[in-house]
């Protein structure tokens, strides 16, 4: 399990044969064989590094399908977060490293506070799941959702976020990887959730035609 907060970024080297290679400055602080990393909010598996910082993960052809990271060309700056520890500060939101589609970056603009705003393709298959004020995951970043339409939503990031993290270098057209907040998947998924409100009083009768009472 992740949280969302980028813990350094990364250079992609190469991706190609099942295999993903990056190199980080400064190296990871003991690294494990087989240890989940999300690079670029996509859960992969560390399989070898080097004490210079190169990493090498494996990597599904369904993960490149479904991520931007088949698409990205080498130097490009990846976004990288080791899976949560037990008793560590939880400060963003429970992300699962799991993609669920990609979106491009339509536009990137300075707001008069200093912050920036982002308007980011939003897919119809999660376009229920993304809502104002819910979090979501761009490339692995938690971050709030401003406004949800049904093609697009925006987020705000802070000066530090666009500079310390990739999501800076991303260009207008680029896809970015998107994870939906996993409460809003159990929503959703609940079917109970999906019925229509009762109408009128309420009664008994109504509260067992809604499951509550047997």
């Amino acid at each position: 399990m992740f949280t969302g907060l980028i813990q350094q970024t990364g250079i992609l080297t190469g991706c190609g044969g099942g295999r993903l290679s990056l190199k980080t400055a400064p190296p990871f602080d003991a690294p494990e064989a087989g240890e989940s990393v999300a690079v670029n909010g996509a859960c992969l598996t560390l399989e070898t590094w080097t004490a210079d910082g190169e990493m090498v993960f494996h990597v599904l052809k369904e993960t490149l399908k479904r991520t931007n990271l088949g698409k990205l060309a080498a130097g490009s700056l990846l976004n990288l977060e080791r899976a949560m520890r037990n008793g560590e500060r939880f400060g963003g939101h429970i992300v699962s490293g799991h993609v669920d589609a990609t979106g491009r970056l339509i536009e990137k603009k300075r707001l008069p506070d200093g912050d920036y705003l982002l308007k980011i393709e939003l897919p119809e298959t999660i376009a229920p799941e993304v809502v104002s004020k819910g979090s979501v995951a761009v490339d692995g970043i938690s971050l709030t959702v401003i406004d949800a339409a049904d093609a697009w939503f925006t987020v705000a990031l802070i000066p530090t976020t666009l500079t310390e993290t990739a999501i800076g270098s991303r260009k207008i057209g680029e896809p970015l990887n998107l994870e939906s907040d996993v409460l809003a998947k159990y929503v959703r998924g609940n079917p109970a959730a999906s019925k229509p409100k009762s109408k009128g009083a309420l009664t008994m009768e109504k509260l067992r035609e809604e499951g509550f009472l047997e």
